[in-house]
């Protein structure tokens, strides 16, 4: 009988952003580690998808949090069920449970929730920071007012609250060349999608 593995994923949005820290956290604690570059929201995720089926009973499906491996919280409650009735385990390195007992499933429900909220709010702020910069008269629409400091923020905006370059090129009136410009004057990394990428 093969010996259980403890399997670590890594998620990271593009393949500009580090992950010296969930590496970090997972290679001491893992047998394997897989990585993918891939926004959370995105429909198919090709890495987590082959990881699942790699799974055999005995195994540990090993995460640094919640956020890193699903998209909502209805995904990360399904799937965690699924891998108990093929008895795999399931461990946060940011908040140990076992999902196995009661006890645990309830409390990584209430986690998987928090961590959905949590992008959601991100996502929220940035729409209202948008609009009381247009209430405030900022002109957001012109090639020319893309200062560094705005040029900073939309790249904070992608990064932070995964949002697609397209659309925070749109809100801010631009192109999205001209965000590109930007970030490569200020020496910032695109952080393009692989969606993006297969786009002309």
């Amino acid at each position: 009988m093969p010996k259980p593995r403890r399997i670590g994923y890594i998620r990271v949005s593009t393949d500009k952003q580090h992950v010296d820290r969930q590496v970090m956290q997972l290679e001491n604690n893992c047998d394997l580690l897989r990585i993918e570059y891939i926004s959370a929201v995105a429909t198919e995720r090709p890495v987590f998808n082959a990881l699942l089926e790699e799974l055999c009973a005995g195994d540990t499906f090993v995460v640094v949090d919640i956020d890193r491996a699903f998209r909502s919280a209805i995904d990360a409650i399904l799937t965690a069920e699924q891998l108990d009735a093929r008895g795999v385990r399931f461990e946060i390195l940011d908040f140990p449970l076992n999902t196995g007992s009661d006890e645990g499933a309830f409390v990584y429900g209430i986690l998987a929730l928090a961590a959905q909220l949590e992008r959601r709010i991100i996502r929220r702020r940035t729409m209202e920071g948008l609009e009381a910069a247009r209430r405030r008269g900022v002109r957001l629409g012109r090639p020319a007012r893309l200062t560094d400091t705005t040029v900073r923020g939309a790249h904070a905006w992608m990064v932070e609250a995964d949002l697609p370059c397209r659309y925070v090129a749109a809100l801010l009136g631009v192109s999205r060349l001209t965000l590109q410009r930007g970030f490569h004057r200020l020496q910032l990394n695109y952080p393009i999608t692989p969606k993006e990428r297969e786009d002309p």
